[in-house]
């Protein structure tokens, strides 16, 4: 079965925030989001649209630049959103406690790349976010064959 690489194009900065609010919805504990693009792109949007989405509430979601990671706790279970831009090796992921993490909570990482290659399991989703003219941005959903059937409907009405 084919896996999922599926792109969008967003005009606006709120028809990205739109998307990200209704990925929310399809995202649930265990589940791993990597957001990759460039500085600028909107990664750290992007997960504060989907945190503030699942809380249920307008909740002050700062970028985890300098903490290196946030904790939140939603109804639906706990959230991690890890920016990894300032990390100086793979070690400090165990020291941050996303090991232990993995498969238990939402686990939102900017910068993954920095973990190195294979660190985040293979079932997790790939958001890559490409800056266009303006305010446009291009995203590309990428994940195993289960992602492209949890995310048929949201993919089909974007």
């Amino acid at each position: 079965m084919p896996g999922l690489r599926h792109e969008l194009a967003c005009a606006t900065r709120d028809a990205t925030l739109v998307f990200a609010r209704r990925l929310a919805g399809v995202l649930r504990a265990g589940d791993t989001l990597l957001l990759e693009g460039d500085l600028g792109a909107g990664k750290s949007e992007i997960a504060r649209a989907i945190i503030q989405e699942l809380m249920g509430a307008a909740v002050e979601v700062p970028s985890p630049t300098y903490t290196l990671v946030q904790h939140y706790t939603a109804p639906q279970g706990g959230i991690l959103h890890a920016d990894l831009y300032r990390l100086n090796g793979a070690d400090e992921l165990v020291e941050l406690g996303l090991d232990d993490a993995l498969g238990q909570v939402l686990l939102l990482v900017e910068w993954p790349e920095r973990a190195g290659p294979g660190w985040f399991p293979a079932s997790s989703l790939t958001l890559k976010i490409a800056i266009g003219q303006g305010e446009a941005r291009v995203l590309q959903l990428c994940g195993d064959a289960a992602w492209a059937d949890r995310l048929a409907r949201l993919i089909n009405h974007s």
